[in-house]
Order: structure tokens, then C-alpha cells, then sequence
């Protein structure tokens, strides 16, 4: 039977592949290390999980909720912006709570996009920035994803030879995968050139609390003006380990905050909400929770940096988010990200997420996570270290087992 035409615009779920191996060796007794899905393994604070359990035990709040996020939820989250970034935000016009940020991207992407339409894109990028748009009819023009002095130049470039015009820029700093961080001198330039071009920029700064080295990241609403063309996603998944209450917002320019709310309107009704209040609790609490998840992540990154290095295969430090952007080793270079995952899982017990995953232009990195115990990561590097001094002796015996399927 044909397919349906939005799922025939999707390619093939690369990550499944990593997944399928996964749990084939899981069923073989293989103890995978698994540093691929950014699925936070931290406990939500208790004072949240606490909030969620007296809230619930009232019977009123079993009731629906509301789509757009129930109204002191809206306030934490602009008492939040007023506090971190200085930005002022009005909760009954210019924030909307979602099922997560990934949710607020896809709807967005249904509320303004129409068939045809250009999206400025990084690529490698998280998936949804992209697919969102595609599956709402959008068409995807990759940019390069280094928020530097060839970023504006690439975007004139896009701007210049798309028909129509570009429609909206997504920005992702720190970013998913690359971990790369923008300045807020960056983000000056580009709310400029987006100004200047009439263009929507779509920010997914999920990322933003969980950073190393003292410099916070900034959001792009700092600049002025941004807010006539900006929105901003954020989540509350990693920050405070709550991945699985499905929790963020969209934050900005009023008519696109509009539309999104419509939209959701008509598809859901809102988080629990008991999760709603669990979650204004959290974003007004005093920020130890926050400080301790980044401390933990920290210590993750030193001890993954360290001691891969030591294995023999070295990787950059990230500056911010949960991931290492990390370099196939040159002698597996050739192979792809996809095969070099799979010979990881087959030779060494360890997953990580292939760099093709988030783009073509990655495929010469994985993404790893920083979603195991520090022993766990130190077990890895030395699974690793075993198959790469392996491998050096026997180089044409190590191909993944799955090519012999």
C-alpha cells in the first residue's frame, strides 16, 4: 500500500537502526552503555515531585486544563525571563506553554507555515527544527551551524537564492548537537539582518541553564527589538530533569505567540494540571535545583573528555548542553556515523547517536550523551579503548556484524 504523502516526505528514522541493534544486544545479555538518547537519568527535584503529589490529591484539578498553560504557570515562566535574561514578557500575550519544546516547534510550524514555504535551517540540527517544517508543507534550506563571521554571509546566500523568500530562520545555541554556544553580539547581527528581510527567527534555547565554563547563555530576546520577529522555545526536560512531564514554552512576538495558541486550541488541552503547578514551582524556586543538575553534567563532561582521551580517542570539551560533538577517529572516518555507531554497540557495548541523524553534514561526528554515571562513562572509555587497540591490530576485521545480515 502507498504510503501517505507526509510520511512519504520523512526519510528513514536513522536512529531506529542504532535502537534496533541496541535492544538486539540487549537481548543477548550485552550490557550497553548507553550515551546515545538525551534522556536525562537525574531524578526530578524532590520539592517538584512533592508539589505534583499535594496538588493532585485535589479532585479539581483532574479536570481539563487549559491549552495555553494555566495563568500562574505563564507568570513563573516571564518572572523566569525577567530574572535570568532581563527580558520583560506580558504571560497573557506573549507566553504559552507546550507539551515540550519539541511540540511547540512542530505546531508552530503548523500555524505559519504554507505549502512551499522556505525555512532557513542548521544543519547538523536537531531533527523536529526541520521536520516540523516538512511535514507542514515547508521546504528546508540548510545553513552552516557555527555561529560565526560566515554565518550572515550564508544567510544573504539563502536569502538571495531562495524562491520565495525565506519565511523564518531557526536558531538553536547552545546547540543540539554540536553544543556550540551563540554571543549575544551574534544574536545583534542576526535579529538585524532578520529585521531587515522580514523574517520570523524561531530560537530553541533548551539548552540555556545547562553550561560550564561561567559564561550563562544568552537568550536572543536580549536584544532589543528582537521581540517584533523572535519567538524562543525553551523546555524544562533537562534543567530540571523533568523529560518525561513534557513541559515547555514559547515566549515572544505576540501575533506568532497567537497563533500558536490557536493552533493548540483545536489539539490539546493543556499538561496535567498538577504538572503545571509542579512545574510554576519549580521555575520560582531559587535556582539550587538548576545549579546542581549543571554540576552534575559538569563533572560528567571533565571525566567523558578525560577519559576517552586517554583511550585514545579524543573530544572537544563542550562549552554547554548535555552532548559531545565528537570526531569519528580517522581510521572509521570513512565509514559514516551510522556504521561507526553500529561497530561501537557490536564491539565495544557502548551506543551513541550517529551524526547523520541530525543532517548530512554530520556525518562525520556522533553525538555522545552525558546520560551515565561517571563510572558508567568510565566503563565506556575503556570498552572503547579495548576495541580501538583491537582494531589497530586486525583493521579489516572490524566491519559491523549487521553488513553480514
Amino acid at each position: 500500500m502507498e504510503e501517505f504523502h507526509k510520511v512519504r516526505r520523512l526519510p528513514p528514522y536513522v536512529f531506529e537502526q542504532v535502537n534496533r541493534l541496541k535492544a538486539s544486544a540487549r537481548s543477548r545479555g550485552a550490557d550497553i552503555i548507553d550515551l546515545g538518547m538525551g534522556n536525562p537519568d537525574l531524578p526530578t527535584p524532590k520539592a517538584i515531585v512533592d508539589k505534583l503529589c499535594e496538588v493532585v490529591r485535589d479532585p479539581r484539578t483532574h479536570r481539563y486544563s487549559s491549552s495555553r498553560g494555566i495563568p500562574g504557570l505563564r507568570r513563573a515562566q516571564a518572572n523566569y525571563y525577567a530574572r535570568r535574561f532581563g527580558v520583560k514578557l506580558n504571560p497573557d500575550t506573549q507566553v504559552v506553554a507546550t507539551l515540550g519544546s519539541k511540540e511547540g516547534f512542530a505546531n508552530m510550524a503548523q500555524a505559519i507555515t504554507a505549502p512551499g514555504d522556505v525555512i532557513l535551517c542548521p544543519n547538523p540540527t536537531y531533527p523536529i527544527h526541520a521536520f516540523g517544517f516538512i511535514m507542514s508543507g515547508g521546504v528546508i534550506r540548510s545553513l552552516q551551524v557555527e555561529p560565526d563571521d560566515g554565518f550572515i554571509p550564508a544567510l544573504e546566500r539563502g536569502v538571495r537564492h531562495s524562491i520565495p523568500k525565506p519565511l523564518a530562520l531557526i536558531l538553536n545555541y547552545p546547540s543540539n548537537p554540536t553544543a556550540l554556544v551563540a554571543s549575544l553580539d551574534f544574536y545583534k547581527d542576526v535579529v538585524a539582518f532578520a529585521k531587515k528581510n522580514d523574517i520570523i527567527i524561531l530560537s530553541d534555547l533548551a539548552y540555556s541553564e545547562i553550561y560550564f565554563d561561567g559564561n550563562p547563555p544568552p537568550s536572543v530576546l536580549q536584544v532589543p527589538g528582537a521581540i517584533d520577529v523572535c519567538v524562543e522555545f525553551t523546555s524544562m526536560s533537562k534543567t530540571f530533569s523533568m523529560p518525561g512531564w513534557r513541559m515547555g514554552f514559547a515566549v515572544g512576538n505576540e501575533r506568532l505567540i497567537s497563533a500558536l495558541t490557536r493552533v493548540k486550541s483545536y489539539l490539546d488541552y493543556g499538561a496535567f494540571t498538577p504538572i503545571q503547578v509542579a512545574a510554576a514551582h519549580a521555575l520560582n524556586g531559587d535556582g539550587a535545583d538548576i545549579a546542581e543538575v549543571r554540576d552534575i553534567y559538569h563533572k560528567r563532561r571533565d571525566v567523558m573528555v578525560d577519559a576517552f582521551g586517554r583511550a585514545g580517542w579524543a573530544i572537544p570539551a563542550p562549552a554547554a548542553s548535555m552532548f559531545a560533538w565528537a570526531p569519528i577517529p580517522e581510521p572509521f572516518r570513512h565509514l559514516g556515523s551510522l556504521e561507526f555507531s553500529k561497530l561501537l554497540i557490536e564491539h565495544a557495548d557502548v551506543a551513541v547517536a550517529p551524526g547523520v541523524g541530525f543532517g548530512e553534514h554530520g556525518d562525520d561526528h556522533v553525538r555522545i550523551a552525558l546520560v551515565e554515571n561517571e563510572h558508567r562513562i568510565r566503563q565506556a572509555a575503556r570498552n572503547i579503548k579495548r576495541f580501538l587497540s583491537t582494531s589497530a591490530k586486525q583493521p579489516n576485521n572490524v566491519v559491523p556484524l549487521s553488513a553480514h545480515r
